[in-house]
């Protein structure tokens, strides 16, 4: 699979972007299936594999062991055409349609930030396919008019602007700027050391332009289109205590609405840092079916 990563071209002739692992990806048929690691970037991403994500994979056993890394690019971002309205669930039926197109029958879900309610959302659409999940850092869902969801949030300009429509998010983009107080010192380390790969990718997301941001953010402060009590795996919640872009009370709402969930608070983490936790993860999902 090259940087240019592949497509699934859906019935209604949109395209769906995503990178494989496997060998001979591209073709999807014939590719490895066991052991299937699906991954949902954060908001924003490219959908590329992560270096450190890639490597954690193969340290757990991608090569001896047969873990499979998908990682797929949601509507409005590059490769992905975008879809005005688009909920949780419809990327996450974005992403059935991937796997399907593979011939990927069983598979775990993990997603960062962004990409933790899209990997919440196909574990719920699919539970009988689905071993494991794991997210880090995620949003939880929204009602609106809650202003606790917005607690302990450093800049939730981008979001309190979702939740006034379209027009209102689209006006931000236009002049928003990140605020670099959002990460600690530990953020910036992982951003600057391991995770730089990370940064590199939001970046290039974001100079391809808004629209992948802003319907996820859109997507997020409404109605999801899944019910999290409808998974039945085993879920992991990684949460850093020290985040200041999805606080940690997005985690303990996250815990109450799922039926079965296991949560690693760590207490020195924030919003970037916490995936140091990745290869630890990775090896409570294999434990769990992986």
């Amino acid at each position: 699979m090259t940087d240019a990563g592949a497509a699934v071209t859906l019935p209604e002739g949109r395209e769906v972007r995503y990178f494989d692992s496997a060998a001979g990806a591209e073709g999807g048929a014939g590719a490895r299936s066991d052991h299937v690691l699906v991954w949902h970037g954060g908001t924003p991403h490219t959908g590329r594999i992560l270096a450190p994500l890639r490597a954690a994979v193969e340290a757990a056993g991608g090569q001896a062991g047969g873990i499979r890394l998908i990682s797929l690019t949601r509507a409005g971002y590059p490769g992905s055409p975008r879809v005005l309205g688009r909920s949780v669930a419809d990327s996450a039926r974005d992403a059935l349609a991937v796997l399907d197109a593979l011939g990927v029958e069983r598979f775990a879900t993990m997603g960062s930030s962004g990409g933790g309610p899209h990997a919440l959302a196909l574990a719920a659409l699919a539970p009988e396919r689905t071993t494991g999940v794991a997210t880090f850092s995620s949003v939880a869902p929204y009602r609106a008019g809650d202003e606790d969801w917005f607690a302990g949030m450093v800049d939730p300009r981008a979001l309190r602007a979702a939740t006034e429509g379209l027009e209102a998010r689209t006006r931000h983009a236009e002049t928003a700027e990140f605020d670099p107080t959002v990460f600690t010192e530990a953020d910036w380390a992982a951003v600057n050391g391991e995770w730089s790969d990370l940064g590199a990718d939001a970046v290039a997301a974001a100079e391809a332009g808004p629209d992948g941001e802003i319907d996820d953010d859109l997507a997020f402060v409404s109605d999801w289109g899944v019910d999290l009590a409808d998974i039945r795996a085993h879920v992991l919640i990684v949460q850093g205590e020290q985040d200041r872009m999805v606080p940690a009370g997005h985690a303990t709402r996250l815990l109450r609405a799922l039926p079965d969930a296991t949560s690693w608070w760590l207490a020195d983490d924030g919003h970037v840092s916490v995936l140091r936790a990745v290869p630890r993860a990775i090896g409570w999902l294999r434990e769990h079916g992986l």
